[in-house]
């Protein structure tokens, strides 16, 4: 019973930090933790995942900041939006989470000088459909007749 005790509170000193990041409809929540590198994104190895240009973006911020990266275990859970969508939250919450986990001012400059959206959500959002046109579009105009 002692034992548990002292795994417990081990584990309740232990370093996490949970960070999120969003693209469109789709928000990826990261919770990272000290480790050896392993990132998982809805518990799929990140070396997994499939298209490769896919697995390329989401890897960039990790292949930015390789010796912080190599040193925690980062989990991605994404939700909402398409595949793209999820791969920029993702992304940007990976950044996020190693900017917060190293404290470095240094790391937080290059990624905003690599790509400021490693660490900032992009704030675009699809315009909203018109009333009487629902399926036509929102900036759709009646076909022009010549005569």
């Amino acid at each position: 019973m002692a034992e548990e005790m002292a795994v417990v509170q081990k584990r309740r000193k232990e370093k996490i930090i949970q960070t999120t990041g969003s693209r469109k409809k789709a928000v990826a929540r990261a919770i990272t933790r000290a480790g050896k590198g392993t990132v998982r994104i809805n518990s799929i190895l990140i070396s997994l995942v499939e298209p490769r240009y896919r697995r390329m973006r989401i890897m960039e911020p990790i292949v930015l900041a390789k010796s912080i990266a190599e040193q925690v275990d980062i989990d991605v859970s994404v939700t909402g939006g398409g595949v793209w969508g999820q791969a920029d939250a993702a992304r940007t919450a990976i950044a996020n989470a190693l900017v917060t986990w190293s404290g470095d001012k240094e790391l937080k400059e290059m990624f905003v000088d690599y790509d400021r959206t490693l660490l900032v959500s992009d704030s675009r959002r699809t315009e909203p459909h018109k009333p009487s046109r629902s399926t036509a579009g929102p900036r759709r105009s009646k076909q022009q007749s010549k005569r």
